[in-house]
Order: structure tokens, then C-alpha cells, then sequence
């Protein structure tokens, strides 16, 4: 998304990080590599847990997210302008360091926005947090930006002070001073990495549903606000993550994710493959081009339905880490449902559970045997594992983790991508994959 658009879509979950440690490593000249841990929202080590929910209510939950981030972001791309999404959608929580001194906030981590914003004091408004409420006043780093500054075309000017406006579909909201500022990134071992001139959002007027757990919101999306893009003179326009299989992050497991910036993010090997990213709008999101599933020795054709806006066919599917399932166009998904009922010889469960259809008794190791399933991306065929397309969803039943999702656009979710680290190259427009056991990585 660009900055100088007057409202921005902000679907907090996926894209991608959290609670985190970080460790800092030289990578080539004035190159810093950086690497952070990635805590999901149901982990024990993040402060949405419930421990008194079993792994089965966690999966609940999280396709409920998933529906309602799938929902807004469709809204999102057929209307970037008019934007509605809800906020606390978020998959991902990351912990960061706002001004000079210092200061320590949790915000939700998004790689479908752009604009990073926080609370702010003084407050009009403001919801409870657990943190302190960033005081711009305090840091010697806080600057506003002024209505002349182009990074204020399209937003509101008061008082030759730039502001910026986001309202979401429940209801909620965030208002506040657009402006610059030092973001601070600091591992446990002491070492820090500081960002200067980061333009953000400092809100004094936010209020909705939003939690006490957080403070606001980090942008990781493709568009030129978001903090990959802010940051592309230390990381060379390059980061690359490896998410923890779904049975590892629900299972009340301290097992964690993790996400690198910088040079040393290159995904690379023999079993390596990379297909072109593509550039389209709404440029928040990360495009891909799908050719088509295998299921066995049979391949399905992936067509995207016509839509008015041109060049649609290419970059056809979104990757988004924050999504936890993969969404595709109604027709496909009924022939590679079709195709699936052939090729599987387990027995079929009726009904629906947690809105998903395809369903089947598993065995005692809780998973079904499905023949080989291949992505076929542009210049990358992907091999993907029973356990990125099935999830067990109570004891002894899994099912189909990719749904109808209409026509607007798809969307290859974190189930599907889990167990590979996957690398993103923006300034050679390629995503790149390798098959890793993450929870080892």
C-alpha cells in the first residue's frame, strides 16, 4: 500500500512476528543480518494464552481469524480505498523498542499492512494497555511531519501537522500524528540494532476491541510504508521465515517460529526452488502465480474467474503467513475435492467441523495417507506434506485445510506453508523455498 493513500487496510495477524529474541550477525559490509523468534498468539509464551483451552479450541479459534482475515482481505483487494478489516485478527505479536531513550511496547505483526502506529500520549482517547504509553515528549528521536513533507500527500493536514485516520469493520479505530522516529530492535544477549527516521503513526485517539496485550500494530506488508520496505537499506530488501507445524504451535509447546532480515536470510541448495514475485495492486500484499495442484499422477489447471481488473492471471494467489488456511476460487476447489475423494481411501466423516467439509476418520496417528501433493508455482513445483493440507480438527477426524474462497482473489495460508523456510527476495522478486524442519531451524 502506499504511503501517501489516505486510509489504510490494516488486517492484523500474518503475515508474521512476535514476542521475540533477537541475534545480530555481520554479513557482508554494512550489511546487518538479524533474526528474531516468531510467538504465536496461542503459545503459552504470549499473553492471549488460555491454558485452559484444549489444542482442538485453539484450532477453533484460529479458523474463526482465519475466516474473518480472509473475509477483509478480499474486501481489501477489490476496494483498496475503502478499507475495513478487524484488528484483532493477528497471528503474531512482536515486542519493539520505540524512541530515544527506549521505550519497550508489544504490537500485533502484520505482513498484510503497511502502516505501523501506536498508542501515544497525550491521549484523547486511548484503550488499556499493560506496557507504558509511548510519550513522544520523552524522546529526543520524535519528530512530526509536516503538511509540505511529501509523505503527507493524501493525508490529513491540521496545523501544519500531518495526520492519518484508520477505522476498522468493528467499529474501531486509530487517529493520531503521522511521524518519524527511531525503532530499536534488542536480543537477549544485549546486542542492539536501531533504525532511525521509521515514519509511523502516533495515536491519541484509539479505541474498539482492541486488548490491553498490545499497543498497536507493525506494517510488514509490500507497500512502501511498511517497515520491510523502511528498512531496506540495512536488509538488502531481503527476509525469509520458517513456521512450526499447526500440532507444534497448539499443543501448549514453547516450540516457537522464526523470521530473518538482511544478507544473510539467502534460501538457498539443491532442493531449493523460487518462482517470481509478482508486483500488483494493492501492493501490500506478496503475489504468486499458481499453475496448478497434483494430486498423484493427476494435475489440476488452477483459473482464476475473470475479474475487471487487468492482469489478474498474474500473480493469481497471495502468500500470507497470517491466514492459517488457503483459499481458493469455488470451481477449482470442487474439482480438487473431486479429485481428492478418488484418490483417498479412508472413510468419509459427514458434516462440518469448524467449517471445514472434507473430512475423514484418521488412524491412530492421527493423519489419513493421501497420495503426493505438488504445487505447481511458476518455475517451482512445491511437493507439500499430508499435514500442509490436512489437520486433525477433534480426536480421530482430520480435514481439507483449503476452502472455497470465492473469486477475488486466493490465498496460500501458514498450514500450507509450514516446515519450509521460505525466503523472500524484493529486490530480485522471488520467493524461495526449502523444505525444513522448523522446529529445529
Amino acid at each position: 500500500m502506499e504511503i501517501n493513500t489516505k486510509s489504510f487496510t490494516l488486517i492484523p495477524m500474518l503475515v508474521l512476528l512476535s514476542f521475540f529474541h533477537f541475534s545480530l550477525i555481520s554479513c557482508g559490509k554494512n550489511v546487518n543480518s538479524f533474526t528474531l523468534d516468531l510467538i504465536h498468539r496461542d503459545s503459552p509464551l504470549s499473553p492471549f494464552h488460555n491454558p485452559s483451552n484444549t489444542p482442538y479450541e485453539r484450532l477453533q479459534n484460529a479458523l474463526y481469524r482465519s475466516f474473518s482475515r480472509a473475509s477483509f482481505i478480499k474486501k481489501k483487494y477489490v476496494n483498496p480505498i475503502q478499507l475495513t478489516l478487524i484488528p484483532n485478527g493477528g497471528e503474531y505479536l512482536m515486542k519493539i523498542s520505540i524512541g530515544t531513550p527506549p521505550i519497550d511496547t508489544l504490537v500485533i505483526a502484520d505482513t498484510g499492512s503497511d502502516l505501523t502506529w501506536t498508542q501515544c500520549k497525550p491521549c484523547v482517547d486511548c484503550f488499556k494497555q499493560l506496557g507504558p504509553i509511548f510519550n513522544p515528549k520523552n524522546s529526543t528521536s520524535y519528530k512530526t511531519i509536516g503538511c509540505n513533507n511529501k509523505l503527507c500527500q493524501g493525508f490529513i493536514c491540521n496545523n501544519n501537522t500531518c495526520n492519518y485516520e484508520v477505522s476498522y469493520g468493528d467499529q474501531s479505530h486509530t487517529m493520531g500524528d503521522l511521524s518519524i522516529e527511531t525503532f530499536t530492535f534488542s536480543s537477549t544477549s544485549g546486542q542492539n540494532v536501531s533504525i532511525p527516521n521509521i515514519v509511523f503513526g502516533c495515536g491519541h485517539d484509539n479505541g474498539g476491541t482492541f486488548t490491553n496485550a498490545t499497543s498497536g500494530i507493525i506494517g510488514l506488508g509490500g507497500g512502501n510504508a511498511s517497515i520491510v520496505n523502511q528498512m531496506h537499506q540495512q536488509i538488502i530488501g531481503k527476509f525469509s521465515y520458517c513456521l512450526i507445524p499447526l500440532e507444534s504451535l497448539l499443543d501448549n509447546s514453547n516450540a516457537t517460529s522464526h523470521i530473518n532480515f538482511g544478507n544473510c536470510t539467502i534460501v538457498s541448495g539443491p532442493d531449493v526452488v523460487s518462482t517470481p514475485l509478482i508486483k500488483k495492486e494493492p501492493s501490500t500484499f506478496y503475489y504468486l502465480n499458481l499453475k496448478g495442484i497434483s494430486i498423484g499422477n493427476k494435475t489440476l489447471e488452477f483459473i482464476s474467474s475473470p475479474i475487471s481488473q487487468p492482469g489478474y492471471d498474474r500473480g493469481n494467489i497471495i502468500i500470507d503467513s497470517g491466514t492459517t488456511l488457503t483459499y481458493v476460487p469455488d470451481g477449482f476447489y470442487l474439482n480438487l475435492e473431486s479429485l481428492l475423494m478418488r484418490s483417498i481411501n479412508a472413510t468419509r466423516k459427514d458434516g462440518t467441523y469448524g467449517g471445514l467439509d472434507l473430512c475423514y476418520e484418521s488412524n491412530e496417528n492421527g493423519t489419513i495417507d493421501v497420495p503426493k501433493i505438488v504445487a505447481h508455482f511458476t518455475n517451482a513445483d512445491l511437493e507439500l506434506s499430508t499435514s500442509n493440507i490436512f489437520t486433525q480438527v477433534v480426536e480421530g477426524i482430520v480435514c481439507l485445510t483449503i476452502v472455497p474462497g470465492g473469486n477475488q482473489i486466493s490465498i496460500f495460508g501458514n498450514l500450507a506453508q509450514a516446515n519450509f523456510l521460505i525466503g523472500y527476495d524484493l529486490k530480485a522478486n522471488k520467493v524461495s523455498f526449502k523444505p525444513t524442519d522448523c522446529t529445529k531451524y
